[in-house]
């Protein structure tokens, strides 16, 4: 732990090829799933069979690719959908969530707090079944008191972005509220002396300070939406995320084409946090 005294050689190699052994450890299977999308076979195994961009861009079946596969495009968007509307529910809810926490005292704020973290202990299947049974309950009894049919509370895209806000914006919360708690308040309070209301103080002094916050909160959210698979399972209708049409093709085999549709996740996912770093730096 201190640099400046002389470490044994066998201790130095140890932790060398323990980290090594780490990072190989978490990055062999990305680059095997990565390598299969470009081989030239029905199947996502050796032996190899030849390069090929045809998972891709193919057009022709047995090999049509991901930008010519219409169900695939399909779960794509109807993810994009969800995750972004997730995401700016998160973010709104979690930037009130920051505040209230932070700049307030009352009483049960405590248990409110631990209530706010329920979500992240409970499993996802848990979650989505609860959300689910709760939903249905609640959507037979106005149909038996008023013969009224709430689509909205019915498994579909409305319940799925309900059951993943339910815990994503929980994360919202936490890291909008670490960057609440660097905010040096004398900055709000000079602009009140200066005359500024304190929705101006507000607008024009914090929420630029919490802006890499909320940047980085967005694109999370919007990852863990994303990929979100066990809450979805259970709360999904007939137009099915990118999660449950890859489980749905799983159960009828495997091909390339999902190797090519998870090398554009990691890329696209890459992109994300890189995105979130160069904010996180800015601010």
């Amino acid at each position: 732990m201190i640099p400046s005294i002389p470490q044994p050689r066998f201790l130095i190699a140890a932790y060398t090829a323990y980290v090594v052994v780490f990072f190989l450890f978490l990055a062999l299977p990305l680059v095997v799933v990565a390598g299969f999308a470009f081989n030239d076979s029905q199947f996502p195994s050796l032996p190899w069979r030849g390069f090929t961009w045809n998972w891709f861009f193919g057009t022709e079946r047995p090999q049509i690719g991901v930008f010519h596969e219409r169900p695939i495009l399909r779960a794509i968007g109807t993810s994009a959908f969800v995750a972004v509307c997730v995401s700016v529910l998160s973010v709104a809810v979690g930037l009130s969530n920051a505040f209230l926490f932070n700049r307030y005292r009352f009483r049960g704020q405590g248990l409110l707090y631990v209530l706010m973290l329920l979500p992240l202990v409970v499993p996802g299947i848990v979650l989505g079944i609860s959300i689910l049974v709760f939903s249905s309950r609640v959507a037979n009894g106005l149909w038996d008191a008023a013969q009224w049919d709430f689509e909205a509370l019915r498994p579909g895209l409305t319940l799925v972005i309900l059951g993943q806000f339910s815990f994503i914006a929980t994360i919202a919360t936490l890291v909008i509220g670490a960057r609440l708690q660097k905010f040096d308040r004398t900055l709000e309070e000079a602009a009140l002396n200066l005359g500024a209301t304190r929705l101006t103080a507000v607008r024009t002094i914090t929420l630029p300070f919490l802006m890499p916050a909320l940047i980085g909160a967005f694109v999370v959210a919007f990852l863990m939406s994303f990929e979100n698979f066990n809450t979805t399972l259970m709360l999904v209708g007939s137009d099915a995320p990118l999660t449950i049409a890859m489980f749905d093709r799983l159960k009828e085999g495997s091909t390339p084409l999902l190797n090519a549709v998870s090398l554009l996740l990691m890329l696209g996912s890459s992109l994300l946090a890189l995105v979130m770093i160069a904010f996180q730096k800015r601010g």
